[in-house]
């Protein structure tokens, strides 16, 4: 039986001075992906890991975004593993004098991350591209079952005769026991279930281009919209 091989593609959208290209390749191969967890110094990275695909957002002038997904790993904490599965608890009592009881080195298995592009994505998609402007959605998805949901979104937009981008990062987290009034199809469809998810942090920023280049970018002029409290309080307002 012949099996064929995976082709990379490669997509270019020119805007006005600016050009959007998604490269999206294979999965890493298992090699790469220990020599990149012990780069990291994580102790274990996923097995899945498309490394290669890369969103790129760059102005003519050099600069721009880029949205990949081992940088986006490198913002992990790997230091700590908050989340556990519904029956850990459980499995953890009935084995606490076993040798096996304790996690040697805890990591964040979830691999939750607030990455939000890198300054020159998987679950990454180029939205749209509109004739005035374009808009790009990253998205960290978390379900972990009998557990809790968790998104991750960070959204940059951009007007042709503006000379900024806008980026908005959000974080909406909750336990699934909160969410026993809503239908359990929902779960797992990311764009249904974000409205019922307490916002947890909002952050917006304003990335300005410089004077000396007609609309080119310096990314810099954050400005948090909210603190984690306030989040809250407007979420439960909504």
């Amino acid at each position: 039986m012949t099996t064929q091989s995976f082709k990379n593609s490669k997509q270019e959208f020119n805007f006005g001075p600016w050009k959007l290209t998604a490269n999206k390749s294979h999965i890493m191969k298992s090699k790469d992906i220990e020599k990149l967890a012990e780069e990291m110094k994580i102790h274990s990275l996923p097995e899945m890991l498309f490394g290669d695909n890369v969103l790129k957002v760059q102005h003519a002038g050099g600069f721009g975004i880029v949205f990949n997904a081992t940088d986006a790993l490198r913002t992990v904490d790997n230091g700590h593993g908050t989340v556990k599965v519904a029956c850990a608890d459980a499995w953890q009592e009935s084995r606490a004098d076993s040798e096996h009881s304790k996690v040697v080195k805890p990591y964040d298995w979830t691999f939750t991350t607030s990455y939000k592009g890198t300054l020159l994505g998987d679950n990454l998609k180029l939205k749209r591209v509109m004739p005035s402007s374009f808009f790009v959605l990253l998205r960290f998805f978390l379900r972990v079952d009998g557990v809790l949901i968790r998104t991750n979104d960070t959204r940059v937009y951009h007007e042709a005769d503006k000379n900024y981008l806008l980026s908005e990062y959000s974080s909406r987290e909750s336990y699934i026991s909160a969410l026993q009034n809503v239908p359990q199809y929902l779960f797992t469809d990311p764009n249904e279930i974000s409205q019922y998810l307490p916002l947890k942090q909002l952050t917006c920023e304003k990335l300005e281009f410089p004077e000396a280049v007609d609309n080119s970018t310096v990314f810099g002029n954050v400005q948090i919209c909210v603190n984690s409290d306030e989040a809250n309080r407007e979420s439960r307002q909504t």
